[in-house]
């Protein structure tokens, strides 16, 4: 199942012809690296991309622009104009992830690297982020949970991008002894999400959770109630309510239940990052931001400077990123030949550090197996010579 149908309709003005069979198409990405291990990840992308374009005679034009502390260190600002304008005016965003220790460690700085994140979801109305969860038979021995617990876990967490407490008034006393962040919904903001996700569960198993704490806090009972109203406009949908304590124990005890989850920005936030932790490494997991205007697509995994710079970081994350841009630009047959690709890696145990720590392959030589089972015409072929040197394995 694909995101492509909710992302287009989310973005109808960037919907387009179904991949091979619409012919040869010409895409401009916006590309942002960021830090940490974002450029890493993101150039494997590239080049799963690019071997896609060759494959099916496809043109994809990269545009790079700067965020978060790369930008600070360089502009000043963690989102120059410049990346605004450089997105505005392409197809669709494909971004590494950002963040640094210089910023996390220092609570008085003035200019963080996630404000340039916040600022962009924000003017881009942003508003939906989606986060397939699965898992891959090859990997359930490194998952916290049994085997019996994930087989067969399949599920999309629908979180609210650009409301709540993130983008809330933010006050502190002069003493500095006291703090608050305030939470703010507008009944129009939860409608359009959950529209989203009404339609999102009609084309899979018909059963949608919301995620609150109603029991407690005035926003989840406005979500509520707006979720309550809306549900007879998708009768086929089954609704379940779940207090977000208790949403949290059931994504460890019994993560197959779930079909479509739908929450606010900081559950989501906080969720998505646990059920990331089912699959076995947080590396393997990607995502998509929606809206009215263009898609963003990335990785879920932060910018881990620790392994800055090493080729270790996993790409898989960020591949699969790419693989539901292309869903997004109506290319299902490519962005299935991504998945399949990514799919043999990981089942013949060609897999980054995260996941082997002792026979492991690097960043890069991830991106060139998967571009390589994409370009190859068979896929049962495999050079054991490179297999001991680490590098790509397909002839």
């Amino acid at each position: 199942m694909t995101l492509s149908n909710e992302i287009e309709n989310s973005t109808s003005s960037k919907a387009s012809p179904k991949g091979r069979f619409g012919g040869a198409m010409q895409k401009n990405i916006a590309v942002i690296l960021g830090d940490g291990i974002g450029p890493e990840v993101t150039y494997q992308s590239i080049k799963v991309l690019d071997a896609i374009g060759k494959q099916y005679k496809h043109k994809f034009n990269y545009e790079y622009a700067l965020m978060g502390a790369d930008a600070i260190d360089k502009t000043g600002s963690p989102l120059p104009d410049l990346t605004l304008e450089i997105c505005f005016r392409s197809d669709a965003i494909l971004f590494g992830a950002i963040g640094h220790p210089k910023y996390d460690n220092d609570p008085s700085a003035k200019v963080r690297p996630e404000q340039g994140l916040l600022k962009l979801r924000k003017t881009l109305e942003l508003y939906a982020n989606i986060r397939p969860v699965n898992t891959y038979a090859s990997l359930h021995h490194l998952s916290p949970l049994k085997s019996n617990r994930i087989e067969g876990v399949d599920f999309v967490i629908f979180r609210e991008l650009t409301g709540g407490i993130y983008f809330g008034e933010k006050k502190i006393n002069e003493e500095k002894t006291q703090a608050s962040d305030t939470c703010v919904y507008h009944k129009d903001e939860i409608e359009r999400i959950a529209h989203l996700a009404f339609k999102y569960a009609q084309q899979r198993r018909k059963y949608l959770t919301l995620v609150d704490k109603a029991n407690v806090l005035e926003t989840s009972r406005l979500w509520r109630k707006v979720v309550q109203d809306l549900a007879p406009q998708y009768p086929d949908v089954a609704i379940d309510y779940l207090f977000v304590d208790n949403a949290a124990m059931q994504i460890i005890l019994n993560p197959k239940q779930f079909d479509v989850v739908l929450t606010e920005n900081m559950f989501g936030d906080i969720i998505s990052d646990e059920a990331s932790v089912i699959t076995g490494s947080l590396g393997l997991l990607p995502s998509a931001s929606v809206g009215n205007t263009i898609a963003l697509f990335e990785p879920i995994h932060g910018s881990y400077p620790q392994a800055a710079g090493m080729d270790i970081a996993n790409p898989i994350g960020s591949i699969l990123s790419s693989a539901m841009m292309l869903d997004h630009f109506g290319m299902l047959e490519e962005a299935a030949l991504v998945r399949e690709a990514v799919e043999w890696t990981l089942t013949n145990s060609f897999v980054t550090k995260d996941i082997d720590p002792v026979n492991f392959y690097f960043t890069s030589t991830i991106g060139d197996m998967v571009s390589d089972y994409i370009s190859s015409t068979t896929h049962e072929r495999v050079n054991m010579k490179n297999v001991e040197l680490r590098k790509s394995t397909i002839i």
